[in-house]
């Protein structure tokens, strides 16, 4: 039976936490203090130092030699199975997408901030040693994974758009210059395909503005190299030829009415901007085109005019207005042997974006035999995708702060416990200052974020309670169920449970908006189930303490 005074440490050790929210909150919301651009730098602070630091501070305290093994296997065995449930459901019905966001809403949640004070109120100190067991496997494992998936999901993209039909099947080799970091479309990018005799391809993946050309390709298309127009939009009467040299550059002249206006793309910013695995805000980047030209222009039913280079597809569509507009251009390389090479850039703009990552929700390009039918999408070999996104999974995770904190911590552990060396107090207390900042920085971020959205819920009412039946009833369901088949009893069983309550972790959110898989859903997760955990995790407390 649970006491008062269980029931009073408890929300001593809740209420801290949501109350460094409530003042995020109101700081933004309600008193004017932060402005958008300063909570970017905030959140940059605990993307970078904080939340790395916190963990590296928790893992490298936990003795690697006396794992929790039962434990440990209940909660690989819950996932597990969720997973292979929806890969079946996928396979016959679902599809990719649905199968990454409901994976992410079941199994992921907040186990670093809220769970480890929260469960070491409820049952104990001993519970911190399993919280941090599964913040390193959630680390190591399954964010791996679900990068993986979501790689995979944006190269399956790429190559539907740039090789529709059977063409894909006939690349041979995919080679991805050093700083292609993701193919999450943050960054325009462009393929370049060498055909040899026999119909093979090779094809180059770049960013669209980080490196020119060859000068032979360049020569062979009609490419002369030039400096970038850093303003990112010129504007001139469509009733004035524009420069004749202007549509000799993979640029995208766009007409709205009277007006037209010429995007290329322009240097962006890079680094951490598209890795951070705890930012809930944007970091701001230099972007492809002047959005205050562009965002208040409209069309009426105006025809939308991309111009591409030589030998590109074009799509048009109209639009009623800019701000929600998407465009597609592509040039996909045939497989009908002969040699050469052919280039092909993708762009697609909509919520002031210039990137292909919501291509899918467009028609892509198709191929079709000489009866006219639709020739079914092929993939490349699976050696030839596996390379690829290892690659992209590799590069992606050696930018995340969280990985070398999390890979850190573990060595030394490893180390420490094993010939029992301490941490010198120079470097403890350095440490300790920045993670004791850690957990009330990570809330207050959360904060933050929830006072910059438009609507706490984001993807409808009835998407958000869906969601909320996942993951505070289907996900302890499951863990309950996983935890009794592998033996766990007493106060570990009721560990289990309340850790598979607990609100939805941010990373996966991370994930989807920067992939743009239904941001919308986890991004409801992450603020609304702030606020439902608190109650719901009483409650299986209570329940669970009779």
């Amino acid at each position: 039976m649970i006491s008062a005074n269980d029931f009073y440490k408890v929300m001593c050790a809740l209420v801290p936490l949501y109350f460094a929210m409530l003042i995020a909150y109101a700081s933004v919301k309600w008193w004017k203090i932060f402005t958008p651009e300063q909570c970017s730098g905030i959140n940059r602070f605990v993307a970078v130092f904080a939340v790395p630091v916190l963990s590296f501070h928790f893992i490298s305290q936990n003795n690697p030699y006396q794992m929790d093994t039962k434990f440990i296997l209940a909660d690989t065995l819950s996932k597990l199975i969720v997973l292979v449930l929806l890969s079946l459901w996928a396979i016959f019905k679902g599809g990719l997408d649905w199968l990454i966001t409901l994976f992410s809403v079941a199994t992921l949640p907040n186990t670093l901030v809220m769970g480890i004070p929260l469960l070491k109120a409820m049952y104990g100190d001993f519970t911190q040693s399993l919280m941090v067991q599964l913040v390193v496997l959630q680390c190591i494992i399954w964010y791996t994974l679900l990068l993986f998936l979501f790689e995979y999901r944006a190269a399956a993209i790429l190559i539907q758009n740039q090789f529709p039909g059977s063409t894909a099947a006939c690349i041979t080799k995919i080679e991805i210059d050093g700083d292609v970091i993701s193919l999450d479309g943050r960054d325009p990018l462009c393929t370049e395909s060498d055909i040899d005799g026999n119909g093979r391809i090779r094809v180059r993946i770049r960013r669209s503005t980080s490196s020119a050309p060859d000068s032979a390709l360049s020569s062979s298309i009609g490419i002369t190299p030039r400096a970038s127009n850093l303003s990112g939009a010129e504007i001139y009467s469509v009733n004035t030829p524009a420069p004749a040299h202007e549509f000799h550059h993979a640029s995208t002249d766009i007409a709205f009415g009277d007006l037209a206006f010429g995007y290329r793309s322009s240097p962006r910013l890079s680094g951490y901007a598209s890795s951070d695995a705890y930012s809930l805000q944007p970091t701001p980047r230099a972007s492809n085109f002047n959005e205050l030209d562009t965002t208040t222009a409209t069309t009426g039913n105006t025809p939308i005019w991309i111009r591409s280079p030589a030998g590109a597809k074009v799509f048009r569509q109209s639009s009623p207005a800019f701000s929600g507009m998407k465009m597609v251009w592509e040039s996909p390389g045939k497989c009908q042997g002969g040699g050469g090479e052919r280039q092909g850039c993708k762009d697609v703009v909509g919520d002031k974006d210039l990137s292909f990552r919501d291509c899918a929700k467009f028609p892509m390009a198709e191929e079709t035999d000489s009866k006219g039918a639709e020739v079914p999408q092929k993939m490349p070999n699976a050696i030839v995708m596996l390379r690829l996104i290892l690659i992209m999974v590799g590069r992606k995770l050696s930018r995340n702060p969280n990985t070398y904190s999390s890979v850190l911590g573990l060595l030394w552990s490893l180390i420490s416990f094993k010939w029992n060396v301490g941490v010198p107090s120079l470097v403890k207390y350095s440490i300790k200052i920045i993670s004791d900042a850690g957990l009330g920085m990570a809330m207050f971020s959360l904060g933050l974020f929830m006072a910059l959205q438009p609507r706490i819920i984001a993807c409808g009412t009835k998407m958000a309670t869906i969601g909320m039946v996942i993951r505070f009833v289907g996900g302890p369901v499951l863990m309950s169920a996983a935890s009794i088949a592998v033996g766990l009893r007493g106060v570990k069983l009721h560990t289990s449970i309340v850790q598979a309550a607990l609100p939805q972790g941010i990373v996966p959110f991370v994930f989807a908006r920067e992939y743009g898989l239904h941001p919308d859903i986890l991004s409801t997760g992450v603020i609304f189930g702030m606020l439902v955990s608190l109650p719901v995790t009483l409650l299986y407390y209570i329940l669970l303490g009779l």
